[in-house]
């Protein structure tokens, strides 16, 4: 069996690269001509623990190679963005401009999938574009939807593992897809329609949203009451039905901070909760931001100098080199804007270098830096020694302090 992946991303590659190791044979498709030429050559784009192993083994035997443009396959997946606009209404355009590539190159008997989180909907909507295009494969393909739901940092493992939700349009064209991911997925597959598993997705991040954005507020709370938050959640949690999150410096990456969007642009009446948490998420970065930058007008009053600052990450989850929505970025690029001429360490151990930020070594940076703000829970970090003689903001519980 052939399988062409469009999107070769932090999902599509991976998902890829495990399907070839499974023996289907793999195109993967990608805008980006350095990710193609990377993947050709068995180097891995992106930061995921095993995976460049896995991807020169399936590279050097001829089960995966990287185009700009698909070829005729069996199955089509489609595994690129679905950002917001500016408004936070869904973008799908990336879904609809893969979907039209591939369109000249179906067949009778193709399995069509969409694994990008997308609106309610957007499975139909593709549906209909494919059959105005190609009114001669109408009731001869198989399309369905079935979103991933993978943690970055353990990818190789859950892409196996974990259960998987898969809706088609009808249900011939659900058990095509379940035959597909059957030889792969060894976690349960669960059948439903396409709404539905669309649906589910964005629920399965909002409700992350919300519970997430409990834990932040509650931080707000307490930082205004003079409680140490880690402690109180600590203490909270010792009762047997509840399990409340951590906070952080707010939500970030293409999932959980995006997803909930797709629901209340579509139900903004209906959808109270999971707006709310959004604002609250978003208002936490701003809020972090602040307060770094209110320690430094302090220190400066104090000092009679601008202190040095060190930013403690930039990925939008420890130990990864994701920052798509992180608000460790946000927060470190407000707090450069507003402080001129003040040294400013910005610090992500997992990332070489950055186009913006010019970055500093986490050692070298805690040893110079007055004040040390952490941003994200990197392992690293942990291992920092607690100096009481500096002025330390833990937003992410490094120290519980």
């Amino acid at each position: 069996m052939k399988a062409c992946f469009m999107g070769l991303g932090y999902i599509g590659l991976p998902t890829a690269i495990i399907a070839a190791k499974h023996g289907i044979q793999i195109i993967g498709v990608d805008i980006n001509p350095n990710v193609v030429e990377m993947t050709n050559q068995g180097k891995l784009h992106i930061v995921e623990p095993g995976m460049q192993e896995l991807l020169q083994e399936v590279v050097s035997d001829g089960r995966l190679k990287a185009s700009t443009v698909p070829e005729v396959s069996d199955a089509y997946f489609m595994v690129v963005p679905t950002p917001f606009k500016g408004n936070h209404e869904p973008d799908i355009s990336y879904v609809e401009s893969a979907t039209r590539a591939i369109i000249p190159f179906l067949k009778e008997g193709d399995l069509y999938v969409i694994e990008s989180t997308s609106p309610v909907g957007t499975t139909d909507k593709m549906t209909n574009l494919i059959f105005n295009l190609r009114p001669d494969l109408r009731d001869k393909i198989f399309i369905a939807y079935c979103p991933e739901r993978v943690l970055p940092g353990n990818v190789i493992y859950e892409l196996v593992h974990n259960d998987r939700v898969i809706g088609g349009v009808n249900e011939v064209s659900t058990e095509k897809a379940v035959e597909f991911y059957s030889q792969f997925v060894q976690g349960t597959l669960h059948r439903t329609n396409c709404k539905t598993a669309e649906m589910c997705k964005l629920t399965e991040n909002s409700s992350r949203d919300v519970q997430i954005a409990f834990a932040n507020e509650l931080s707000l709370i307490c930082d205004k009451a003079g409680i140490n938050v880690w402690e109180l959640i600590n203490l909270a949690n010792k009762h047997p039905r509840v399990n409340i999150l951590q906070p952080g410096c707010g939500v970030g990456g293409h999932c959980i901070a995006v997803d909930p969007y797709f629901i209340t642009a579509d139900f903004p009446i209906e959808s109270q909760i999971i707006a709310k948490a959004r604002e609250i998420n978003n208002y936490k970065a701003f809020w972090c931001a602040e307060k770094v930058e209110n320690i430094m007008l302090k220190f400066e009053l104090e000092h009679q100098r601008k202190p040095t600052i060190a930013m403690m990450g930039l990925a939008f989850k420890p130990d990864i080199d994701d920052l798509r929505e992180a608000p460790a970025k946000y927060i470190t690029t407000k707090v450069m804007q507003s402080c001129n001429n003040a040294d400013i360490l910005v610090v992500e151990p997992n990332v070489k270098e950055h186009k913006v930020f010019k970055l500093t070594d986490y050692k070298e940076a805690y040893e110079k830096a007055d004040i040390i703000v952490f941003l994200v829970a990197h392992s690293v970090f942990k291992s920092l020694p607690y100096d009481d003689k500096k002025i330390i903001l833990d937003f992410c519980g490094i120290y519980k302090k």
